[in-house]
This record gives C-alpha cells, sequence and structure tokens, in this order.
C-alpha cells in the first residue's frame, strides 16, 4: 500500500477548468481519480467518510439520478431512482425498477460530493472509488433530482479530518486455469442447476471467469467475430429483443434489462442512446468475445461476453428472463446467428 500523491499534485487552475473529464486528467498527471479529486482545494469537492453503507441508504433522498459505472472499456448510464437496497456484511443490492446494482462495498474506499460550477447551473454527483483510486460508481444529480437532498448528505457524512489517501496496486491476476481439475470443473459445470452456482463453482476450483472458457468444451462455448457486439445490439434493436447489459468493475455492477434503440457508433465507441439508457463500449479494447452457454434447471442460458486484452470482463449480454422461466427463444436466435 502506498500514500498518496495527491498531495504534490499541483495545478494552475482547479481540475474542472481544463474542460477534460477527471478521469482523463487524472491519467495525464500520472495519478489515480479520487487522487485527483482529493488534491482540490476548494468548496467543490468535499471528501466524504468512511460509512459507506450509511452512504448507500441515503442514495433514495435523491430522487432521480443517472448512475453511471464503468471500467476501462465500457460506460454504463442508468436514469431513474435509488430503492430497494439491501445491505449484508459487505455485499449491497439495489433492486429498483431503473437502478440495479450488485454492489461490494470492501472496495468502496472513498468518496467525495462535488458541485461544479457550469454556465448552465452546477453540476452535482457523489462519486466512489476503490482501493487503486478508480471509480466503482458515480451518482449524477439530474434536473429532478432533489438538491437539498444532496446538501444534506455532503453535510451528514463530510469528514471533518479527511486523511491522505492510500492508494494500493491493482490485484494480480486470477487464476487463469493451468493446473486445475478440468475434469472435475466440466462435470461439476454440467450439474449446474441455477446460473447463480456459477461463481462459487469458479471460486472451488481456483478459476477466473476467463479461465474457464479454456477449460469448457466447444459444446458450451464459442468464440465470436470482434464484430459480435455490434450485431448483436442492431440485431436486438432492429428485432426488439429485450436483453439485459451487465458493465462492472471491482466494486459495483449495473445492470440494464428491457429493449435497446438507437445504436450509433462514433469513432471506435459503440454507442446505445436511448432515453434512461446508454450505454459507451470501445470496441477496439475489447480483445475477445465468446458465446456461453450454462445449464441449469431451466435449460441452457445463453451469455455473449466481451473481455479485454488483460482478460478482465468489459460486458456481458443475456436475455431477459424470469429466474424460474426458460431462456427467450428469441435471444437464443439472436445469440446463435451471431
Amino acid at each position: 500500500m502506498t500514500s498518496s500523491n495527491a498531495a504534490r499534485v499541483q495545478t494552475p487552475e482547479p481540475f474542472y477548468a481544463s474542460g477534460k473529464r477527471s478521469r482523463d486528467l487524472a491519467k495525464e498527471l500520472g495519478i489515480s481519480e479520487a487522487e485527483l479529486l482529493a488534491s482540490h482545494d476548494g468548496p467543490e469537492v468535499v471528501r466524504l467518510g468512511a460509512d459507506m453503507a450509511g452512504l448507500l441508504q441515503a442514495l433514495p433522498d435523491l430522487g432521480e439520478v443517472m448512475s453511471l459505472t464503468r471500467n476501462e472499456a465500457a460506460v454504463h448510464e442508468k436514469v431513474g431512482a435509488f430503492g430497494k437496497i439491501t445491505v449484508t456484511g459487505k455485499t449491497g443490492l439495489v433492486l429498483n425498477d431503473a437502478i440495479d446494482l450488485r454492489l461490494f462495498l470492501q472496495h468502496w474506499r472513498s468518496a467525495f460530493a462535488v458541485e461544479i460550477p457550469d454556465e448552465k447551473g452546477p453540476r452535482r454527483s457523489l462519486q466512489i472509488f476503490d482501493e487503486t483510486g478508480d471509480a466503482v460508481i458515480k451518482i449524477h444529480l439530474k434536473p429532478a433530482s432533489d438538491v437539498a437532498a444532496f446538501e444534506a448528505i455532503r453535510a451528514r457524512f463530510a469528514d471533518p479530518s479527511p486523511q491522505p489517501l492510500e492508494i494500493e496496486a491493482p490485484a494480480p491476476e486470477e487464476a487463469s486455469g493451468q493446473g486445475v481439475d478440468a475434469e472435475g470443473f466440466r462435470a461439476a459445470f454440467r450439474a449446474m442447476r441455477d446460473i447463480h452456482e456459477f461463481f462459487p463453482l469458479l471460486k472451488r476450483f481456483g478459476l477466473s471467469r476467463h479461465g474457464s472458457i479454456g477449460v469448457l468444451e466447444a459444446e458450451f462455448v464459442r468464440r465470436l467475430d470482434p464484430s459480435a457486439a455490434r450485431s448483436l445490439l442492431e440485431k436486438a434493436s432492429a428485432d426488439a429483443v429485450p436483453i439485459m447489459c451487465f458493465v462492472g468493475n471491482r466494486g459495483c455492477i449495473q445492470i440494464h434489462h428491457g429493449s435497446v434503440s438507437t445504436i450509433k457508433l462514433l469513432g471506435p465507441w459503440l454507442n446505445v442512446l436511448d432515453p434512461g439508457f446508454n450505454l459507451h463500449l470501445r470496441q477496439d479494447l475489447v480483445a475477445e468475445t465468446w458465446l456461453v452457454r450454462k445449464p441449469t434447471r431451466h435449460g441452457i442460458i445463453t451469455s455473449v461476453e466481451l473481455y479485454a486484452e488483460d482478460r478482465s470482463l468489459v460486458a456481458q449480454f443475456f436475455g431477459v428472463r424470469d429466474e424460474q422461466s426458460p431462456e427467450d427463444p428469441a435471444w437464443r436466435q439472436l445469440a446463435a446467428s451471431l
């Protein structure tokens, strides 16, 4: 663990004056985004305390917001309100109508209330970061949001004497599949009765998600063309096939359920630009795309999975389904056509 470099960062103007996204500016300065915010000297950025579960439980007070979760290659944005929140140990769930999140609070290490001046009015957000200083989730206020609730959260959770950030190096990549009991894993995989058994299965056999692909047989995995994500979204739009889109990082997975309509390619970015849901996918940063078929008591469940060069998961796509129902045949046909 190393102490933050934030105190040594010298910028001639506020970080927001450059017009650059704080993530990009931080990268130029050779620091994390959390360190960039921590280095700001002014009322625009308020460091929040360590009660991350309490902060999460206060978010419904904001009303309608835009929730943004990202990794290096994908940005997932949903508009809605927080609600139906449960916290069990270090795991949190948000299961409201539009905002659907899986949260891993052990990675929620620092948080900030940010209010940036703008000619159209202040841009307000709550921003949460992991142990490496990368953003876990950002909650941006919308015109319909409750500004008084934002101010109350900022005052309630403000850290009166913030300590220097402790920034950790990213954890090493998980096991790739070498030396594992491949036959045992395949047998256990075939015997799965519920899709939620898959992650515990990976832990049991010491496999990463990507590593499991190399162990499974062609019956269950098929490598797809790099253009598969674009084809998937365009076909889902054209044929009105509802999908689930998962994008996550260490501390948060955000999920979209429903239709997609407006699909646009802008440079390297493949975009879904719909009311209430935006997806921005850097196609050039997707190194591998796989179709994966998982057995369950309700039949095969099909996913399309995108991986980066470092084998981290960029995004997953499923068909929309009730957990106690078989897979949507229209989704299965769409996925098989890729």
